[in-house]
């Protein structure tokens, strides 16, 4: 299978400054506690997954499935070397940081053709159509 590896470190390195970027200026502006500033991190990641998932135009899961591994990595990778100098190790403790993870992990995955057309015909027949 081919992959195409520009894809797997250039849409890690930009989810991760993306986030990152994100998370300095709640901090910045001391609004990081709370439900709301961390509901609004999920929606950001989740988005950004959307597009990154979008951008493989993969045909089903399997095809997706190493790029979202990849950035897992790739995360998890700048994650040690840039955010535990700073954090400590004790950052891969946090529960939120393991949720982002697996959204990382799982988005792109349900953003596939063949599961696109999956939750299309779901929907359909929850309507009785």
């Amino acid at each position: 299978m081919y992959m195409d590896y520009e894809k797997v470190f250039g849409w890690g390195v930009a989810i991760y400054a993306i986030m990152f970027l994100f998370w300095s200026t709640i901090i910045v502006y001391g609004i990081a506690d709370g439900l709301v500033s961390s509901i609004a991190g999920l929606v950001v990641l989740i988005f950004l997954m959307y597009r990154a998932g979008r951008a493989l135009k993969a045909h089903a899961w399997p095809t997706a499935l190493p790029y979202a591994i990849g950035w897992i990595v790739t995360v998890a990778a700048l994650d040690s070397i840039v955010s535990v100098p700073f954090a400590g190790w004790g950052i891969f403790l946090d529960p939120n940081l393991w949720i982002s993870y697996a959204v990382i992990l799982i988005v792109p995955l349900l953003t596939t053709e063949q599961m696109a057309h999956a939750l299309r015909r779901g929907g359909e027949n929850a309507r009785g159509a």
